[in-house]
Formats: structure tokens, sequence, C-alpha cells
């Protein structure tokens, strides 16, 4: 009788202390850092993807999370500032690529850090897809890669297509950098001139950039992928129609706002994943145990109307290859 009084006592000891700490866990409220290289309006379609799964997986802003975003305004100088801001509020940061990526590992080694995008193995963020092996992980985009497919598409594209305007952003930039050196490859291979025209994300150096490329007798237009080219979508789309310059994007978001085509993975579902990593985190997982994982969903649009108003037809052959075809 005794024994089991002891049992009995024990299994509601635990219990108890179980419930406490249970308690103690539903009571808090964890702080999430935004640290976005892009604007709040650009990036708006994304995060609330993230939003949304996160509400899904229980967590919810203003009872068991809370979200301090920081957007740099299409000014990566100012990163590392608002980095080290964040650090002081933040219990786990959520980064959209490389650039913000690279800013938020630089400010701090222990704080987990779940990329959206990017190229974590690529830039240096983490060991190996499988033992990320650091604070950092999440997903990988695979940008670099599809880059080369873009160019391809363009050329299948575009009838008589010899040289290609690529908008970058100036200066060496890690992530861009990488990029540039497979696109150099691609068109070398593929026997096309690839301009080269740097430009700031904003109005004025996006117009300066079109004139550049409409001077450069460009057959058509395309991007490196940054978030800064993304936030600034609409306005790139309305001066590849002013300029009647063919052109593929990186994103859907693109063709959404009346571009002509896009190929690349689906970011959407890719923020959506990234909600995934941080729930594992927030209830003890590991950033360095988690593998990082790859774009699974990807996306080729065309937009006929976008076509016709630059007198464009597209092959036959390339509207079948197409996932969606808007007429």
């Amino acid at each position: 009788m005794k024994k089991k009084i002891t049992v009995l006592t024990f299994c509601v000891m635990v219990f108890a202390l179980c419930s406490s700490t249970h308690a103690q866990q539903t009571g808090k409220i964890f702080r999430i850092g935004i640290l976005d290289s892009s604007t709040a309006s650009g990036s708006a379609i994304l995060w609330e993807a993230f939003r949304q799964e996160l509400s899904k997986l229980g967590w919810i802003e203003g009872k068991n999370i809370t979200i301090e975003y920081r957007f740099a305004e299409q000014k990566p100088d100012r990163l590392p500032e608002l980095a080290a801001d964040l650090v002081h509020k933040a219990e786990l940061i959520m980064v959209p690529g490389n650039i913000p990526a690279l800013a938020a590992k630089k400010a701090t080694s222990t704080i987990p850090i779940v990329m959206a995008n990017g190229d974590p193995v690529g830039v240096g963020l983490a060991t190996s897809l499988a033992r990320p092996g650091s604070n950092v992980t999440g997903l990988a985009s695979l940008g670099v890669e599809l880059n080369t497919k873009r160019l391809e598409i363009l050329m299948d594209g575009v009838p008589k297509l010899a040289r290609v305007g690529l908008l970058r952003l100036p200066g060496s930039i890690l992530g861009q950098d990488v990029q540039l050196k497979d696109l150099r490859a691609a068109a070398l291979a593929l026997t096309l001139k690839l301009e080269e025209i740097e430009t700031q994300p904003e109005a004025k150096g996006l117009e300066s950039a079109f004139q550049t490329a409409k001077q450069m007798r460009v057959d058509a237009i395309m991007t490196t992928v940054t978030r800064q080219f993304f936030a600034e979508r609409k306005r790139i789309v309305e001066l590849a129609a002013k300029y009647r310059l063919p052109a593929i994007y990186f994103q859907k978001e693109f063709v959404d706002e009346g571009g002509l085509m896009s190929y690349g993975a689906d970011y959407v579902d890719l923020y959506r994943r990234a909600a995934g990593y941080v729930d594992k985190i927030l209830k003890g997982a590991k950033p360095a145990d988690l593998p990082v994982q790859q774009a699974t969903k990807f996306e080729f649009i065309i937009n006929l109307k976008a076509a016709k108003q630059i007198d464009l037809t597209i092959p036959g052959r390339v509207l079948e290859r197409a996932n969606q075809v808007i007429k």
C-alpha cells in the first residue's frame, strides 16, 4: 500500500510539474524579428503567406508571438545596423535572402536565423544542406541554377535573340556575384551577348537603366534575383512595356503585374514552408540540426496580353511548356 501511495504521489508531482512547465510555455510570448532589404509594401504578399502559415501552426501575434519588422527600404548598407538592433529584441530572426542573412549572421552566431529563400550553402552560411552546422537554416530557392533556364526560355521565346540586357545591382555582392558567374557562362554557351546594366532599384535608376538597354539595342531584358528588384516589380514591368522589351522574370508576381514571362520557384510556398522551421525552433529544435530544404514547386507562366502589347509572337512549342498561359 505504501509503495502504491509513493508511486501515486510521484506521478501527481510529475504531472503538476509538467502542467506548470506547460503553463509557463503557453504563457511565453516569443519575439520574431524580420530583416528585409526591400520595402514593406513590396514584400507584403510574401510575409502575409508566412504569417498565415504561422497562424495555422498555432502561433498568433499578440498571443504567443510578436513580430518586429526591419526594412532597409532598398538600401542594403542599412542592414548591419538593423540586424544589430534586432539582436537585442528578437529570439529568432527571419530573412528573405542572402544579403540580409549575411548581415544577420554577422550580428549574431547564437540567435536562430531562418532563410525563406536564398543559397545558404553557396554563400557560406551553411556547411551543407543536410547539416547546416550553424545558427542558420531554411529554404534554398535555387536562384542561380534557374537563371540559366530563364536565359534558355528567353532564347526560345524571342525570335532572333542575340543580345540580352541584364539589370543588376551596383558593385560586388556575394549572392549576386554567384549569379553573374553562372549567367556569363550560360550566355557564352548559348552564343548570346550579355549586356550587364548596373542600376539602383528606384524610379530614376530604373528609367535610366532601360534607356541604356535601348541604346545598347538589346533584344530582351532580365534581372538578377534580388529582393530589391522584386519590390520594384510593378515599375520594372511598366518600363519593359514602355520600351517594348521582352522580359523574363524570376517570380510569378511580375506576371501578376502585367509582365511577359516568369520562371522560378513558388516563393509564396517557400515562405509558408519557412513558417514550419520557425515552429520547430520555437519548440526547441536547433537550426544546426534542421536540414536546408530546396524549392520543390516551380512555375513557368506566359502572359499573351503582354506579348501582344509589344507585337511579340511566342512560338507554340514554348507555349506548350508553360504551366499557365494568360490570354
